[in-house]
């Protein structure tokens, strides 16, 4: 596990933090995300709870920078509504962010001690997504 700490992206946490101020309203939308990639733009996006397993806000957030044609994510976030502050991506989002973007640091803590970690700390010992993919021969 890397423990090395990067800087924190205040700019990032507080973008998701006004989604999810303004954005994230009823039971449909508790989270929003937001992610900045390699050329500095920032993404957002909120989650779409459905009972049925809807996307959590990271995974929106992935599909929303892909059609705005950003590729490189570098940094993301998740922002709980009525003020929860950061919140922890969930096991199933740590695994994609980890098969999509193995470099990405995650934004965790609380407010008095967010911090920036690889996301492969957030997930050890894990699958490697790509290992299916290997030549047999």
């Amino acid at each position: 596990m890397n423990t090395q700490a990067h800087p924190v992206d205040h700019e990032l946490v507080q973008a998701a933090a006004d989604v999810a101020g303004t954005r994230c309203q009823g039971d449909n939308h508790t989270m929003a995300a937001a992610a900045r990639a390699r050329d500095g733009r920032i993404v957002t996006a909120v989650n779409a709870y459905h009972f049925t397993g809807g996307p959590c806000a990271e995974l929106v957030v992935i599909g929303a920078a892909a059609a705005q044609g950003a590729y490189d994510l570098e940094t993301m976030v998740a922002v709980g509504d009525r003020d929860r502050g950061v919140v922890p991506p969930c096991g199933r989002c740590r695994q994609v962010l980890l098969d999509y973007f193995p470099a990405l640091r995650v934004i965790v803590g609380s407010a008095d001690g967010l911090r920036a970690v690889p996301v492969a700390d957030l997930l050890p010992e894990s699958y490697v997504w790509a290992d299916h993919q290997l030549d047999a021969g």
